[in-house]
């Protein structure tokens, strides 16, 4: 079993959990192929259902192994090439068939380009402390190259107290660091910002632009790899309380970061306030349907010889993002892919 998609994970504060207790979710399961997982996951994104559940029983890798801590691997049934993904909508009276409608429409689209599977939809309900909390059973700590990813209620091991150590409650925001995209992110914030043999910054200490910053995780890394400064954007105000409090459990001082609430594509205020050609680098772990459309604001963000970083973006979408990025201006340096997922990065010249 394994948690995916754009809110890769689900989590609420004990006020919140007290207060909405009784609250009831309506689950909804696809029965679907693992080779069409990532893309339906990716799918349900653009219809706004911001979060997904998978369930596989594909084995896991020997690189997946190795970033893994824990004692032994859980015995899986045969994987026979079928997934389960399924989602939550908060139960609240309205009919959902106008949400399920749209994700049936998608599913028989999806499959002039991929084997959907039955596409079968069964519903359940379930209560909010039922699966708020219970993907914190899959995540636990591991390594990207040689950072330390640690979840804020797992004890740090003594061997462990010397390493590059990111600790990350990601709330009810995007962003543990597990999904293949803010992986990618992080592997190009290593290089453009620590550098290395191919590559050291004009700048050694960055101003970073964080658009879409979810759980902060890829402000944190940047910072704690050396960025001067970070600014923050996302729509969901939720993520500017994820983001601080990541921060200070990183023990970093509020003042190098500031967050907005809001669409730096078509926000004018916003994007005053984020400021102009002002950014080394402007990362964006999002989806490719808003990289695409947010393409022509990013060179204003940008200095001369700035990166812009981008991930969220499935295969079947990258020359679309590519072409949408170039027409922006911008230079493309880098294609990058692990899994289904891509990563785009791009140059102002």
């Amino acid at each position: 079993m394994l948690w995916n998609g754009k809110k890769e994970d689900w989590h609420t504060d004990r006020e919140r959990i007290e207060e909405e207790d009784r609250m009831k979710w309506n689950k909804y399961t696809i029965e679907t192929t693992t080779a069409a997982e990532d893309y339906l996951s990716s799918a349900l994104g653009d219809l706004g259902i911001e979060g997904v559940q998978i369930e596989d029983n594909v084995p896991l890798t020997k690189e997946d192994q190795a970033e893994m801590f824990i004692d032994f691997l859980p015995e899986l049934p045969p994987d026979e090439g079928i997934s389960y993904v399924s989602f939550y909508v908060e139960d609240n009276g309205q009919n959902d068939a106008e949400l399920l409608k749209q994700v049936k429409t998608t599913i028989e689209k999806m499959r002039k380009v991929v084997d959907m599977g039955t596409g079968k939809i069964t519903s359940d309900q379930t209560e909010d402390i039922d699966w708020i909390n219970n993907w914190k059973q899959f995540f636990s700590s591991f390594y990207i190259e040689d950072i330390l990813i640690k979840p804020t209620w797992e004890e740090l091991k003594e061997e462990d107290k010397d390493k590059f150590l990111i600790e990350i409650d990601p709330g009810v925001s995007f962003g543990t660091g597990k999904h293949e995209t803010t992986q990618l992110c992080i592997r190009q914030l290593l290089k453009y910002i620590r550098g290395n043999a191919d590559y050291t910054p004009a700048n050694p200490a960055p101003k970073v632009l964080d658009v879409g910053c979810g759980s902060g995780i890829l402000s944190i890394v940047a910072l704690k790899l050396g960025a001067s400064e970070v600014v923050g954007t996302d729509l969901d105000p939720d993520c500017m309380t994820s983001t601080r409090d990541n921060m200070q459990v990183n023990h970093l001082d509020a003042g190098l970061g500031t967050f907005y609430v809001g669409n730096l594509i078509d926000d004018k205020e916003l994007q005053e306030k984020v400021g102009t050609e002002c950014y080394d680098i402007v990362v964006a772990n999002i989806l490719a349907d808003v990289i695409i459309p947010m393409a022509p604001v990013i060179p204003a963000r940008l200095k001369k010889g700035g990166y812009f970083i981008t991930s969220g973006i499935i295969d079947f979408k990258e020359d679309e993002v590519k072409e949408a990025i170039e027409k922006a201006g911008l230079e493309v340096v880098e294609i990058n892919h692990q899994g289904e997922w891509v990563n785009v990065t791009a140059r102002k010249n």
